[in-house]
């Protein structure tokens, strides 16, 4: 379930080219690799800074495979064997623009989102769209998939996925020699009258312990003994900082010998998208990432509330609260506050003009526009009329299409969307509405379900005529309710009830 960790290792371990030709060779044919997207999301990649750096977001994801018996006898159920893999684990890994912070975003596992059409390169099968929980994009064309899910959901342009299985997870816990990670109880996650299964994880006391092999496993997938999916993502986040911290101390990066001995292990654990299939790109990948400070690492589960299809079983992303991290990932803002004043100021700088970039927008006049009021977003109530004002604002800028929708709809964040059907020039139309609103490029998004354009004003455009500059979020404005940890700090997992345990019964 937990096949970042063996990504973040193998970026980690690699960061030298000692060894000799033949046996770069030889890790380069352990190395397995996909196509980095499954499907279209219309999400293009930022423009450079002044230095000509872009930020690196790296999707990392831990799948539930059990079709091996190495895998099966770490956990699971025979019944599954020969179903895909699901993505049960889902990291989003955003490194500065600057190299000098890094970010961290899980989403639970039965988060329901939008999964967006994708296409299976394996099989050339077609998904189309479908609201279903996250873990299930890995079903529908891979890691691929997955990667085209979080762009879709977070406007955030992903340029790799890395992926790891139970296997993996013990194989590389064992090569680098245990991970720390604390409990204020002893705990043992097992199977209780009101609740089955349990990861069997079995630790006696409180305090600090020397997780590896299985037991690593354990701890990574534990859930019941700490209480929701969100905690265990906590709990995830331990294990990763913990392991970044023994890595650090082990002079992983710049031992030669040590390095040797973690990337055979660390090349045959992980799948990676195309892009990173050599060892050569995983060493420059490395070498964008071993300088990071531990304090500048801040990890956070994204908050979510009971699904309302399905409260008891399934979740739903806050609206307001991951608009806020979602942006503050596309505009580069760290989320932690220990950096200096400028840090990140310079990231930003303005996308490409896409009259330069691709095919001339159409007339004004032969675009249709569907204007939708979703100004009800965020719990407030919606402002009466508001889509009738932008349809005869566009009227009046020539867009004599514009038209205005009696759907109810409701959205944090305004978002105009074309057709995937009409491919660049879709987005070339798009593109020049945003700019006679005053929106950003980052509004323009793709879609499978739209005829013509749709411009759905959300509650950040209450009033006025243009699109409202947006202020830039401070560093660490993290929303109050998102779960967060710094790498750099120890913390302890409080225990269940039912599932501590005192080491003796």
């Amino acid at each position: 379930m937990f096949r970042w960790v063996a990504s973040v290792l193998s970026l980690l371990i690699l960061g030298t080219a000692a060894a000799g030709y033949l046996y770069i060779e030889h890790l380069n044919g352990n190395i397995r690799s996909g196509s980095r997207s499954g499907g279209d999301s219309g999400v293009t990649k930022a423009a450079p800074n002044a230095s000509g750096h872009t930020p690196l977001n790296i999707l990392l994801i831990g799948s539930d495979s059990r079709n091996s018996e190495e895998n099966l006898k770490l956990g699971g159920a025979r019944d599954t064997v020969g179903d895909k893999p699901r993505g049960d684990v889902q990291m989003l890994l955003h490194v500065s623009a600057d190299r000098k912070s890094a970010s961290v975003v899980s989403i639970p596992r039965d988060t329901r989102v939008t999964i967006p059409e994708c296409r299976d390169p394996e099989t050339d099968e077609t998904f189309h769209e479908v609201s279903d929980i996250i873990t299930h994009s890995l079903q529908r064309g891979g890691a691929g998939c997955t990667l085209t899910t979080w762009e879709t959901l977070t406007g955030v342009y992903i340029d790799h996925w890395m992926m790891v299985d139970f296997a993996g997870i013990v194989s590389m816990a064992d090569a680098v020699g245990g991970v720390p990670v604390c409990v204020d109880h002893g705990v043992w996650d097992r199977p209780t009258r009101q609740q089955k299964g349990g990861s069997g994880l079995k630790l006696p006391t409180a305090g600090e312990h020397e997780v590896k092999g299985e037991q690593a496993l354990q701890w990574l997938r534990t859930r019941h003994a700490w209480g929701s999916d969100q905690l265990r993502a906590r709990a995830q986040h331990m294990y990763m900082n913990g392991m970044l911290r023994q890595l650090k101390e082990q002079n992983a990066f710049t031992d030669t010998g040590r390095i040797m001995d973690l990337a055979e292990t660390g090349t045959k654990a992980i799948q990676v998208s195309d892009e990173l299939g050599t060892v050569k790109r995983l060493f420059d990948l490395a070498m964008e990432l071993k300088d990071v400070p531990t304090d500048r690492i801040t990890m956070t589960t994204l908050p979510t509330d009971p699904d309302p299809r399905n409260p008891n079983a399934h979740l739903v992303p806050q609206t307001k609260a991951s608009a806020q991290l979602w942006k503050m990932l596309r505009e580069d803002i760290p989320f932690d506050k220990n950096g200096g004043p400028d840090d990140g100021r310079a990231s930003a700088s303005k996308s490409p003009d896409p009259k330069k970039t691709g095919p001339r927008a159409a007339e004004p006049g032969s675009l249709a526009v569907t204007v939708l009021n979703g100004t009800g977003g965020d719990g407030q109530y919606p402002v009466k009329g508001r889509a009738r004002h932008i349809g005869e604002l566009l009227r009046g800028m020539g867009f004599t299409r514009a038209t205005e929708s009696q759907t109810a709809a409701s959205s944090s964040e305004t978002v105009l969307a074309y057709p995937k059907s009409a491919g660049e020039q879709g987005k070339a139309d798009a593109l020049s509405v945003a700019e006679a609103l005053g929106l950003s490029n980052g509004a323009v998004r793709v879609a499978a379900d739209v005829e013509g354009l749709r411009l759905t004003v959300g509650a950040d455009w209450r009033e006025g005529d243009t699109f409202p500059k947006q202020e830039k979020p401070e560093a660490g404005a993290l929303p109050d309710d998102a779960e967060n940890s710094n790498a750099a700090e120890k913390d302890c997992m409080p225990v269940y009830g039912p599932y501590r345990w005192d080491g003796k019964s």
